[in-house]
């Protein structure tokens, strides 16, 4: 199969909000991100579908040498050749590649993180990592725009683990901190049996303000000559902090469904944040003009 459409199909099978997003690309930024959100698919599945750590641990460390083949200009995987063509066009750095992996495997080292201080790493590899390849593709003029990226990561990522809290209780882990859980008065064994209650619902509650915390400072972070370049981050924004307040609507009910929007909801908000940030940076536009 091509190595493209090898992405292409990778990306669009998982139903990612990403995937939205990407429509409102140029064609050789389009590609990248599809290639970087596959190799981000590729690792991340290993440690979710293998029940043997040791084959997972192998599988993963095939990765990190891939990576190593792909900076050489040798890939063997489909995702990997895809990648290829984007080192081309764009300023990607090999280890932010292998932080990511890194990541992954903390998965096999943690069932639950003790602190945020842990669960910070693992945020910002798995997740902050991301958004810095991803501003690189995207383009920017300010530095402080990287800023803006990983702290847009983990955004994204603290608000994936509230929203998926029940599906990774049955996988057997636990995302939010224990140490919150026991400032909260919650037993993570109520947890895993979906046991919900009024400390659990407060616990909750914090990790969505810690979400909505970190959106505010990756906003605040991003210079407004990078807003429209860095339009495709904005849209993603827009439809994770929509989840993320439909949790919080819904009473953080998390323990008993997953809280989703339809992909024509997310294809509205992608529409309607492209056109909003189209706008405003014609006004930017002509306002310097006018200077």
């Amino acid at each position: 199969m091509n190595p493209d459409k090898y992405c292409q199909e990778k990306a669009a099978a998982s139903g990612s909000s990403f995937y939205y997003s990407f429509l409102f690309l140029d064609p050789k930024q389009k590609q990248a991100m599809i290639a970087l959100y596959a190799f981000c698919r590729e690792v991340d599945d290993i440690v979710d579908e293998c029940t043997e750590e040791s084959i997972a641990r192998t599988k993963l460390q095939w990765w990190r040498e891939e990576i190593s083949r792909l900076f050489a200009k040798e890939p063997r995987h489909p995702v990997s050749k895809s990648l290829l063509s984007s080192l081309q066009h764009f300023d990607l750095a090999e280890e932010y590649f292998q932080e990511i992996i890194d990541g992954m495997e903390m998965d096999l080292d943690y069932e639950a993180y003790p602190s945020f201080k842990e669960l910070g790493l693992y945020c910002h590899r798995v997740a902050g990592v991301v958004g810095l390849l991803s501003a690189e593709i995207f383009g920017y003029r300010d530095r402080k725009t990287l800023d803006y990226a990983r702290d847009l990561g983990f955004a994204f990522q603290l608000t994936n683990i509230l929203r998926d809290v029940r599906e990774d209780a049955d996988r057997g882990r636990i995302y939010i901190p224990l140490d919150e859980l026991e400032q909260h008065n919650v037993p993570a064994e109520d947890i895993f049996a979906h046991k919900y209650s009024d400390n659990m619902r407060a616990l909750f509650e914090a990790q969505a303000q810690r979400a909505s915390s970190y959106y505010e400072k990756a906003h605040n972070s991003l210079p407004n000559e990078d807003r429209y370049t860095q339009r495709c981050g904005l849209i993603m924004s827009a439809i994770y902090k929509t989840t993320l307040d439909e949790v919080e609507n819904d009473g953080f009910r998390v323990l008993s469904h997953r809280t989703s929007l339809t992909p024509l909801r997310k294809l509205w908000i992608a529409w309607k944040t492209s056109r909003k940030e189209h706008k405003a940076e014609k006004k930017r536009l002509r306002l310097l003009k006018n200077q």
